[in-house]
């Protein structure tokens, strides 16, 4: 097993249950890196943000409806690990939505486009129901949905 070391001239091992940070492997040599440190690509690995990843959840649109399907209200989780492993449960305005298959398959992308998302689920959900309460100022406003 290799050590890496930190900013600060300290190491680590992986496999260290006392060590902090976040471990992952390097895509050029499979060594291990901490989030947020010197890599031995000299990479430096951050922790995805929420803003960042519901910006990128953002950019996915109901192909019926104008507006992003955050502002729309069908996101319900965002639950992001230490190892960049992100988990979302989302909704449909539907059961029988035609964009049932597309959409979570959608957000799965764009989410692990961010940097430092090392995996990404995607659960539909349906209980609560979806309703228009759900949606945001901006979405009924585009909407016409006072």
């Amino acid at each position: 097993m290799e050590t890496l070391e930190r900013e600060g001239g300290s190491t680590a091992r992986p496999d260290d249950p006392h060590a902090s940070g976040t471990f992952s492997l390097d895509g050029e040599n499979g060594s291990a890196a901490v989030a947020g440190s010197w890599t031995p690509s000299g990479e430096t690995l951050a922790a995805p943000s929420e803003d960042a990843l519901l910006a990128a959840i953002a950019t996915v649109f109901d192909p019926e409806i104008p507006v992003n399907i955050y502002e729309l209200g069908l996101i319900y989780v965002v639950d992001l690990d230490e190892e960049g492993r992100v988990k979302v449960e989302m909704t449909l305005t539907a059961p029988g939505c035609p964009s049932a298959q597309e959409l979570p398959v959608q957000v799965r992308d764009a989410v692990l486009l961010v940097p430092g998302v090392t995996a990404c689920e995607v659960e539909t959900v349906w209980d609560p129901p979806w309703d228009a309460s759900r949606m945001s100022e901006d979405a009924r406003l585009a909407l016409n949905m006072f």
